[in-house]
């Protein structure tokens, strides 16, 4: 079968689609003909030299994908069914879904609801499996419908797909972007409006800055993530999935204490099953209110994924950058 390779021996990475045979890694392993398959902002951490990421010097990359079971021995997903394929070790440490087939564990495995399509599964793909994470993560914490929630790095992957997640959930997602250029496509998302990324918060002087906002979805993370701990409102929480701006957080215990705010990591690669059937329920409930075509922002075919790459780590995409095997 056809599939994107990185490799990397004594010192020298190698990235190109090539042929390969697919195999079994674990005993519960099930066969997966994919569709499509996502280019997600880890592949490119995977795809870099001395990658910290990737485990292993040598796999098929893409840490989703989605499609249709060709062999399996669970009875729960039998030949036929269409899924959805992320979580674990995907793509990071073993053979993942930039390629015409997978094999995953079960537990990677999710059956798709009716109202998504293989195709709708990796516009969404682990990006918007982690903005509906964080929407219901928010929920949880007592968000109610109608107010302010923001949304850092609005363009990108997760960003746009919780902007629409959230206005089709009856919230008023409010965007933060370098790209103000694209302000109308994020009101298109369901931007309920557009602001630069320094303005998140004020008062810079203060430990804590204006309350305003209701709760906050970001994968940006670093001097960010600081700016919005300090501009919470009371009892507000922020939803953290990201590190695009870096990993450290330098902040003050005074939101966390004088206003009683809530940071909460969201995690989709060791998500739950339980999680993952609630997330994918929640997804297959709003479908239906979903305009996906334009949250692609491109498809390549596997001899072009380096490129995608190259796009996704220097944050040039607006909306998702799918991945088809089977394009020549």
């Amino acid at each position: 079968m056809r599939a994107f390779v990185v490799d990397e021996q004594d010192g020298q990475l190698t990235l190109g689609a090539t042929d390969v045979e697919p195999h079994a890694t674990d005993s519960d392993d099930v066969l997966v003909k994919v569709d499509l398959s996502g280019v997600n902002y880890k592949d490119a951490l995977v795809a870099m030299a001395k990658s910290r990421v990737r485990r292993v010097p040598s796999l098929v990359g893409g840490v989703d994908a989605a499609g249709v079971i060709a062999e399996s021995l669970d009875p729960n997903l039998t030949v036929g069914t269409r899924v959805a394929v992320h979580g674990g070790n995907l793509g990071v440490g073993r053979d993942g879904g930039f390629a015409e087939y997978v094999f995953a564990p079960s537990r990677f495995i999710n059956v798709l609801p009716d109202s998504i399509s293989t195709r709708h599964a990796m516009v969404i793909g682990t990006a918007g499996f982690s903005a509906m994470e964080s929407v219901l993560a928010l929920e949880a914490h007592g968000l109610v419908a109608g107010v302010e929630v923001l949304v850092t790095g609005a363009t990108g992957g997760v960003g746009s797909l919780a902007i629409t997640f959230l206005a089709a959930r009856g919230y008023s997602p409010v965007a933060s972007t370098g790209s103000p250029q694209e302000s109308s496509w994020l009101e298109e998302r369901g931007a309920a409006r557009v602001i630069g990324r320094d303005e998140i918060s004020d008062k810079p002087d203060r430990v804590l800055a204006s309350e305003r906002w209701a709760g906050a979805i970001d994968c940006i993370g670093g001097d960010t993530l600081q700016q919005i701990l300090r501009s919470l409102c009371y009892g507000g929480a922020v939803a953290a999935s990201g590190l695009v701006a870096g990993s450290d957080l330098t902040t003050t215990i005074y939101p966390f204490i004088t206003r009683a705010v809530s940071l909460i990591g969201i995690d989709s690669v060791e998500a739950t099953a339980s999680t993952r059937s609630r997330v994918w329920t929640a997804l297959g409930q709003i479908a239906h209110k979903v305009d996906f075509a334009p949250l692609v922002d491109r498809e390549v075919s596997l001899g072009h994924v380096a490129d995608a790459l190259e796009i996704v780590r220097k944050g040039e995409t607006r909306g998702r950058i799918l991945v088809n095997p089977n394009k020549g």
